[in-house]
C-alpha cells in the first residue's frame, strides 16, 4: 500500500469516524471509549522495542517493564511519539487529543502535548493482551479527544482523613481511565487536615473532633502535587469558607467573617498558596453557610486572585456574576450554571448516597448538565464522596460508596460525551432488552467487569454484573399503616390481581438494584425517576423472578432493602429485620432471613460507624439452589418515606445471585420473568 494510499483510507476513516463512532474491534475492552478505532490485520508482537520519545521517559519506562518489553536502541519493534501541531478532528480538545496507529512492527503516536501522549498510552495499555507470556497488541488505527476538558473525583478528607497512600492509589489507577482531576476537599467542621506551620495549633488535635492527630504536611501536600503531575492529573485544593468551618473558629475563637478572622485567614491562604503554587486553582467552598459579611467573598476572591490562582466555588452559594469568579461547582437539584462562567456538574453526583447497582445506570446515561460535549459554560464533571458517617476503615469508605464502578461511568460519559437525558429520563431504570440504551449499558458493564478482573484485582470493587437480572413487580397495594398485612400475591402469583374491587398489574424490570423510589423522589421536575412513576407512602410491592440453576448448589447472595448511605445517621435494621419497614424474602417459599448485624446502637450520631448494613460490606448470604427453577420472592412494604430510624428511606432491594466468595456474578443461573410450567 502507498503511502497515499494509507493516508487517503486513514483520511477517510477519520471522517466517517467523526459522523458515527467506530467500534470495529470485536469484544475490545477499552474504557473510555475512543471517539473513532478501526481494526487492521495483524498484531504487534515484540520482545524488544525501541521507545522514540521526546517526553514522558519515566512513564515509558514503567510501561515497557509493565508489558514485559525490553528497551532496545537497536530494536526494529519502535515506539515512536510525534508532537504535532494540531490533530485535526479534535477541534477545541487538543491539549489531549492523540493518534495512535499500530501496526506489525511500529507503534505511531501523534499528539499535540504531553497529555495527548499519556491517554494515548492508557488506550495502548488497554490494547495490550497475552500469547504464550508474551505481549501483543491488535493493528488497529484510533483517533480520540475528550468531550468533556474536566473528568474528576473529590475525597472530603476534611471529614475522614484518608491516608497519603490510598489517595495515591486511587489516583494512580483512575487516571489510567483518563479521570484528570483530584479534588482534595481539606478542611471542614471536624478538623484542618492541611498543616499549617503559622498556626499549628490549627492541626492539634485539641481542635479536632474526628480522627485527632490526622493532618497532610506540607511536604506531603507538595508530593501529592508532583505525584498527580506525573499522571497527567489536576489536584484542585479545597479550603472551605466561611462555612464548614468550626475548626478554625475551635482554633481561633473567630468567626470567619469577623474582621479578625479575615486576617487569620488571609494569612492562612499566603500559606495554602505558597504550598500550591504551581497549581492555577483555589477552591474556596462558600455553600451551606448563613452571609454576615456581604465583603467576605468579593475580597478573598480577590485577594486569591492577586496571588495568580483561579478561584473556584460552589453554587448554590455565593451568588456571582460573570468575571467575579473563575469556575463554579454545581451540586443539589438547586446547582445551576451561569453563562459565562464555567460550571463543573456535581449535581447529581454524590455517590455517598448512592445504590450499588441502581444509581449507576441514571449515570452512565446522563448527560453532563444536559449537554453532549462541553463548551465555555459546562467544562465537565466530578464524581464526589462525602464522608459524613464515619466508616470502619478506608477500604469500606471506597467499597460502598463504589468509588471505582461510579468514577469508571463518568470517566466514560465525560470522554465520549453523548448521553439520552438528564438524570430524569428513565433514571436509575435499565430500558428494556434490546434497546440501544440497554445494549450501550451492558456493553460498558461489560467492560468494566474486565477490568475489574484484571485491573482492580485487590481493589475494593463491590459491582457484579446485573444486565441479565430480572424481576416481575406488582403494582403497590395500600396497607394503610400496617405493614404486616398480606396482600394476593403471597398466595399465588399471577399476571393480575383483584383486591378490594381494584386491579393491580404486574410489570418488568431488570437489575440487581431496584428503586421503587429514589430518595431524591419529591425534588421537583429534576427527581430521578424509578420503577413508580408516582410513589406514596403505606403501600406494599412483591418482586419475584424465578431462576434456573443447572444443578443443587450452594451460593452466595447479596441482598439488601436499604442502602444506607455514607452521609446520614440512621439506625442499624433491628435483628432478625432486614429493615423497619416488615421487608421479607423466600426463596421456594422458605423464608431467608437477614444477617446478624453487627451494629445495635439505638442513638443516631454520624460518628458512630456503619456496620454490616451494606450487602457489600459483609460476606454474601450462603443459600442452597435446587437444580431447575427457583422462585425467588420479596415483600416490600414501606410506611412514612421519613423516619425516626432512616432519615431518607431508600424504597428499594437488591438481589443478585453470586459466588460464594461474592466476586463475581454466578455463571449459569438464568433468570426469568415467566413462571415455569406448573408452578405460580
Amino acid at each position: 500500500m502507498t503511502k497515499f494510499k494509507r493516508t487517503l483510507i486513514l483520511t477517510l476513516i477519520a471522517v466517517w469516524g467523526s459522523l458515527v463512532p467506530c467500534r470495529i474491534i470485536a469484544d475490545n475492552v477499552l474504557l473510555p471509549q475512543p471517539k473513532q478505532i478501526a481494526e487492521e490485520s495483524g498484531k504487534f508482537k515484540a520482545r524488544h522495542v525501541n521507545i522514540l520519545s521526546p517526553v514522558l521517559e519515566q512513564q515509558w519506562k514503567a510501561i515497557a517493564t509493565e508489558m514485559g518489553w525490553e528497551i532496545d536502541s537497536t530494536a526494529d519493534a519502535t515506539i515512536s511519539v510525534n508532537l504535532v501541531d494540531k490533530i485535526p478532528q479534535a477541534e477545541d480538545a487538543q491539549k489531549e487529543a492523540y493518534r495512535l496507529h499500530i501496526d506489525k512492527r511500529r507503534i505511531t503516536i501523534e499528539a499535540v502535548s504531553d497529555h495527548g501522549v499519556w491517554n494515548a498510552m492508557q488506550t495502548l495499555r488497554q490494547l495490550v493482551s497475552k500469547e504464550r507470556q508474551q505481549s501483543v497488541v491488535k493493528c488497529c488505527d484510533i483517533t480520540d479527544w475528550p468531550a468533556f476538558p474536566i473528568r474528576g473525583f473529590m475525597q472530603d478528607v476534611g471529614r475522614s482523613y484518608i491516608s497519603l497512600d490510598e489517595l495515591k492509589r486511587e489516583i494512580d489507577i483512575l487516571s489510567k481511565f483518563k479521570i484528570n482531576v483530584f479534588h482534595w476537599h481539606l478542611t471542614e467542621n471536624q478538623a484542618w487536615r492541611l498543616q499549617s506551620k503559622i498556626f499549628p495549633m490549627l492541626n492539634d488535635s485539641i481542635n479536632t473532633t474526628r480522627m485527632p492527630g490526622k493532618f497532610y504536611t506540607l511536604a506531603e501536600a507538595r508530593e501529592l502535587v508532583d505525584f498527580c503531575k506525573a499522571r497527567q492529573v489536576l489536584l484542585i485544593p479545597e479550603i472551605d469558607m466561611p462555612g464548614h468551618s468550626a475548626a478554625f473558629v475551635r482554633t481561633f475563637r473567630h468567626d470567619m467573617q469577623s474582621a479578625e478572622g479575615m486576617k487569620i485567614l488571609k494569612l492562612l491562604i499566603d500559606e495554602v498558596c505558597e504550598t500550591f503554587h504551581d497549581l492555577p486553582y483555589l477552591h474556596i467552598g462558600t455553600d451551606e453557610v448563613r452571609f454576615t459579611n456581604p465583603n467576605f467573598v468579593p475580597e478573598m476572591v480577590s485577594y486569591i486572585r492577586a496571588k495568580g490562582k483561579k478561584v473556584i466555588s460552589w453554587n448554590p452559594g455565593w451568588n456571582y456574576q460573570p468575571g467575579e469568579i473563575d469556575m463554579t461547582q454545581l451540586w443539589s437539584f438547586r446547582g445551576k450554571a451561569t453563562p459565562g462562567i464555567p460550571a463543573i456538574d456535581c449535581k447529581y453526583h454524590y455517590v455517598n448516597h448512592f445504590d450499588t447497582f441502581g444509581d449507576i445506570i441514571a449515570l452512565y446515561h446522563s448527560t453532563i448538565y444536559g449537554k453532549q460535549k462541553g463548551d465555555k459554560d459546562v467544562v465537565g464533571s466530578i464524581i464526589a464522596l462525602w464522608h459524613d458517617r464515619l466508616m470502619q476503615s478506608e477500604h469500606n469508605q471506597m467499597l460502598e460508596n463504589g468509588l471505582y464502578p461510579h468514577t469508571l461511568a463518568l470517566a466514560e460519559r465525560a470522554w465520549m460525551g453523548g448521553g439520552s437525558e438528564y438524570f430524569n429520563g428513565d433514571g436509575t431504570n435499565l430500558t428494556a432488552e434490546g434497546t440501544e440504551k440497554f445494549k450501550a449499558f451492558a456493553d460498558f458493564e461489560r467492560r468494566m467487569l474486565w477490568h475489574k478482573e484484571h485491573t482492580f484485582a485487590g481493589y475494593p470493587f463491590g459491582y457484579v454484573k446485573q444486565t441479565h437480572v430480572k424481576w416481575n413487580i406488582t403494582d403497590a397495594f395500600p396497607n394503610e399503616g400496617d405493614l404486616s398485612k398480606r396482600f394476593p400475591p403471597e398466595d399465588q402469583t399471577a399476571e393480575q390481581y383483584q383486591y378490594e374491587g381494584k386491579t393491580y398489574g404486574v410489570r418488568q424490570a431488570t437489575g440487581a438494584g431496584i428503586y421503587l423510589r429514589h430518595v431524591w423522589g419529591s425534588l421537583g421536575s429534576n427527581s430521578v425517576p424509578t420503577f413508580y412513576k408516582d410513589a406514596k407512602e403505606n403501600h406494599t410491592a412483591y418482586a419475584y423472578t424465578w431462576v434456573y440453576s443447572p444443578n443443587t448448589q450452594t451460593v452466595g447472595l447479596l441482598a439488601e432493602t436499604q442502602n444506607y448511605s455514607r452521609s446520614e445517621a440512621d439506625l442499624p435494621p433491628k435483628q432478625g429485620t432486614w429493615d423497619n419497614r416488615g421487608s421479607r424474602l423466600w426463596i421456594n417459599g422458605e423464608e431467608i432471613m437477614p444477617p446478624v448485624w453487627t451494629a445495635s446502637h439505638t442513638v443516631k450520631s454520624n460518628e458512630t460507624a456503619l456496620g454490616n448494613e451494606n450487602c457489600v460490606s459483609r460476606p454474601p448470604i450462603q443459600v442452597e439452589l435446587k437444580k431447575g427453577w427457583n422462585k425467588v420472592m420479596w415483600k416490600l412494604p414501606v410506611g412514612g418515606f421519613y423516619t425516626p430510624e432512616v432519615r431518607l428511606v431508600k424504597w428499594m432491594f437488591t438481589t443478585v445471585f453470586v459466588t460464594p466468595d461474592g466476586q463475581k456474578a454466578m455463571d449459569g443461573l438464568i433468570y426469568s420473568t415467566k413462571a415455569p410450567k406448573g408452578q405460580k
